[in-house]
């Protein structure tokens, strides 16, 4: 959920070493050559991921390294004066010996987006100590145990794990259940709330049919696609939602809801394309079912409002398209919008393009949160992604600026923090499928 606008719909509604991936992952290899895997279906039906760092130049004990400092730092590194740790490093916090939460600095809160990234990092990266503390938050404190919107993640608590706001993140619910399936798929279901795959299962099925209980279904049931945020804010969708890659998973995870899974894979993937501003690329925050930018009634076109602007949330969208394209294929559409997006990326200058945009590329002001680097990390990371796919000469451009972005540190290291170490495995060929039931899974 975005942070611009979080609290505004309250009111309304991944030092340690890179861990060494064993043989029962989907992970035989990473290609070195090209975008890898057009035409070849995909590391779902390869094993083989797209190494964007090798391509551009970069060893791989090298990139290992690079990893696993990132995570000591975000996860392990100065935890900052309290209490508002502005000038720390680390995002993780031990609230017990087996519960931890990942704080937004910004906001000195927890929220399901952070904890559903954490966990996603964890699992990826093999530390089953941090994953299993940050589940046993997120499900003592976060989740709805009872009512029309059981099995749902309240989006934000406090530090001790108070609910601030009951509403609910689609992007943190389904985070959630990804890194759970992930980890049945890793290291085996347990008992309890440590029973991994039943968890997800639970959690994904309840996204399709929380109104058979007279609550609000996170998808909406004609378009297939997330919507912004139940129970309340449910007209309109987020293109940075959608994420299709997982959807083709969670059909094998939640099998009785499997048409429903791979509708939402044609859905997301449909709005991905028609979202994206077909000169630049740019998608906006938020979105009509149909994919046109989303106003509010006091909104117009050329103001600066967070959503129907190219700002935070629109910068996962990017991410979506080439974790989907890693896995599974690249897509001609998929090409086509990176080099898109790319081609405008280089007219600002990749080092230096600044962070929010109008979906014609005019820039926005910095915007609120001040203490936020212009070019920042977080879109550094997302924009690297883009080489999985794009077939223009510069695609390595974008790999190179993300290799020399510091890890983020300081009072905006929350989000910008998560989607560097995000994109550090996307683009590394690190971000693997874990799932119990994914193709080529034994």
């Amino acid at each position: 959920m975005s942070r611009a606008r979080r609290l505004t719909v309250a009111l309304l509604s991944a030092a340690a070493l890179l861990a060494s991936a064993p043989a029962t992952a989907v992970a035989a290899g990473h290609s070195e050559h090209g975008p890898g895997t057009h035409g070849s279906g995909g590391a779902a039906h390869t094993g083989v991921y797209p190494d964007a760092f090798a391509r551009a130049g970069y060893a791989p004990k090298a990139v290992d390294a690079k990893i696993g400092a990132a995570w000591q730092q975000l996860f392990h590194g100065d935890p900052g004066t309290a209490p508002t740790h502005g000038d720390g490093q680390t995002l993780y916090y031990q609230l017990t010996p087996d519960m931890a939460y990942v704080e937004d600095i910004g906001n000195q809160d927890v929220r399901t987006e952070g904890m559903g990234y954490a966990m996603m990092l964890a699992v990826q990266l093999g530390h089953k100590h941090e994953f299993d503390s940050l589940w046993n938050f997120a499900k003592s404190k976060m989740q709805i145990q009872s009512g029309p919107e059981q099995y749902y993640f309240a989006w934000h608590t406090d530090t001790t794990g108070k609910v601030i706001d009951s509403g609910v993140a689609p992007d943190g619910d389904q985070w959630i259940a990804a890194a759970l399936d992930f980890a049945s798929g890793r290291w085996g279901d347990g008992t309890g709330i440590y029973s991994y795959g039943h968890e997800s299962q639970q959690i994904l099925h309840a996204m399709w049919h929380e109104s058979d209980n007279g609550g609000v279904d996170m998808f909406d049931r004609t378009s297939h696609l997330p919507t912004f945020s139940p129970p309340f804010a449910v007209g309109y969708t987020d293109p940075s939602y959608s994420l299709p890659g997982f959807y083709r998973l969670f059909a094998k995870a939640d099998p009785a809801d499997a048409s429903l899974w791979n509708s939402a894979v044609t859905a997301g993937e449909a709005l991905l394309q028609k979202a994206a501003d077909p000169r630049t690329g740019l998608a906006p925050d938020y979105a009509n079912f149909d994919g046109t930018p989303y106003m509010r009634s006091t909104e117009s076109p050329t103001d600066n409002a967070y959503d129907h602007n190219f700002q935070e949330d629109a910068w996962r969208a990017i991410a979506n398209v080439n974790v989907d394209a890693a896995w599974f294929g690249v897509k001609p559409w998929q090409t086509t919008y990176s080099n898109t997006l790319e081609r405008f990326f280089q007219g600002q200058g990749v080092t230096t393009y600044v962070s929010r945009y109008h979906l014609d590329g005019t820039p926005l002001a910095q915007g609120q949160n001040t203490y936020e680097p212009a070019h920042a990390q977080g879109l550094v990371a997302m924009n690297s992604t883009s080489a999985i796919s794009a077939t223009d000469r510069g695609r390595t451009d974008f790999v190179r600026d993300l290799w020399n972005t510091p890890v983020p540190s300081g009072q905006a290291r929350y989000y910008d923090g998560m989607l560097y170490l995000l994109g550090m495995l996307y683009d590394s060929g690190n971000f693997r499928i874990w799932a119990p039931a994914a193709p080529g899974h034994h």
